[in-house]
């Protein structure tokens, strides 16, 4: 469990620093990037449609600013195969070549877009984590819920799956804590480049962010 053992460790210092009036042009950007990436969704739903059928959508809810919980909505990348037991398959047993492709240049997160546009996400943050993840955070998962989640995050450019929970929320607190518009945009910049060249982990920033982790901080 990642969490705080010491009350102690809740600091001024670690406040969400989150500058005004930026969630009005992510709105309206999102909604324009929704009528430009139209083709995009029907190519998406269609290789959806050929390769698992309906439903085209996979829902569910998340934990976004101020843990308020709402709907994520994605295109479907995985059937619901199981083994002998009933339990669920691996991620990887559960794609068809099609549907990892689409995982892997992130066309299953275009509907997120609707998200944005209606406020509960931005295209920068943390990314949105069930609530139950959040709650076992502690007073680290109210922290990292100081600012709305993302479409791409810190910690999706520095590993993302190649990564130990640990590390990515040492690197989403990371980023609530040095969050700024030209970090916002240079993640963006490497969002484009894992997408194109695949995910890398950026060990300087790892362990620069694990370094920075509140005195009191239990890691597992």
């Amino acid at each position: 469990m990642i969490g705080l053992s010491n009350p102690i460790a809740r600091s001024a210092d670690w406040a969400a620093r989150v500058p005004l009036g930026r969630a009005l042009p992510s709105r309206i950007a999102s909604v324009v990037l929704l009528v430009l990436s139209l083709p995009l969704w029907i190519v998406a739903a269609a290789i959806v449609w050929a390769s698992l059928g309906r439903p085209l959508f996979f829902r569910q809810s998340r934990s976004g600013l101020g843990a308020r919980p709402f709907v994520i909505c994605k295109f479907r990348t995985m059937h619901e195969g199981r083994d002998v037991d009933g339990a669920l398959l691996p991620d990887a047993l559960r794609e068809t070549p099609a549907t990892r492709l689409m995982r892997s240049i992130r066309i299953d997160e275009l509907p997120q877009l609707l998200s944005i546009a209606r406020g509960d996400m931005a295209f920068i943050g943390p990314r949105p984590l069930l609530p139950a993840t959040i709650a076992e955070f502690g007073e680290l998962g109210r922290i990292r819920g100081t600012v709305r989640p993302g479409l791409s995050g810190w910690a999706q450019v520095n590993g993302n799956t190649r990564l130990t929970n640990s590390e990515k929320l040492a690197l989403d607190l990371w980023y609530v804590r040095n969050r700024s518009l030209w970090l916002d945009l240079r993640i963006l910049v490497l969002t484009v480049q894992v997408a194109l060249l695949g995910e890398r982990v950026d060990r300087r920033h790892v362990d620069h962010a694990v370094k920075a982790m509140p005195a009191g901080t239990v890691r597992s």
